[in-house]
């Protein structure tokens, strides 16, 4: 049976014009994508970005303007029987003096990737000059860093 699958993700720039992603290692493979996640029964949209934030970063997040919602079909990576739809928001974080960021593409420590059928998750800034879509892994995310490099 093929379901929708909603996702809602949060676009988090610095002062230094830095984009927030998520380096994650999930079923064996490596992805850098936008941070978030699923939406769950009975959750609104800026409350499932708030929670996944918070899950994620420990940080508390306001979530300010929508930015895109997809508009075209797309297969989930994880499960060729969903259909994804990803939700993305401007996301303001207060103070990111408590996040952990990662320097380089994937730093994770050895234990977190021995096991290909855990998941994993690092978080790193991209400044915005290097940024492209190329840059994420996912197509949705993609689409997004060209909608916002082309209306920046």
């Amino acid at each position: 049976m093929a379901l929708f699958n909603v996702r809602i993700y949060g676009i988090l720039q610095d002062e230094q014009q830095r984009l927030l992603v998520s380096d994650e290692f999930i079923r064996g493979n490596f992805y850098t994508k936008l941070p978030g996640g699923g939406l769950e029964i009975g959750e609104g949209t800026r409350d499932c970005l708030k929670r996944e934030f918070m899950e994620e970063t420990g940080m508390e997040v306001e979530i300010g303007n929508h930015i895109y919602t997809t508009d075209f079909f797309q297969i989930s990576a994880f499960n060729n029987r969903d259909q994804i739809i990803s939700i993305y928001y401007k996301v303001i974080a207060n103070d990111l003096s408590g996040l952990v960021t990662r320097e380089k593409p994937f730093d994770f420590e050895p234990h977190q990737v021995a096991d290909p059928a855990k998941e994993a998750e690092v978080f790193r800034w991209i400044h915005w000059h290097e940024l492209s879509p190329d840059s994420m892994s996912l197509p949705i995310d993609k689409v997004v860093i060209d909608l916002l490099k082309r209306n920046a």
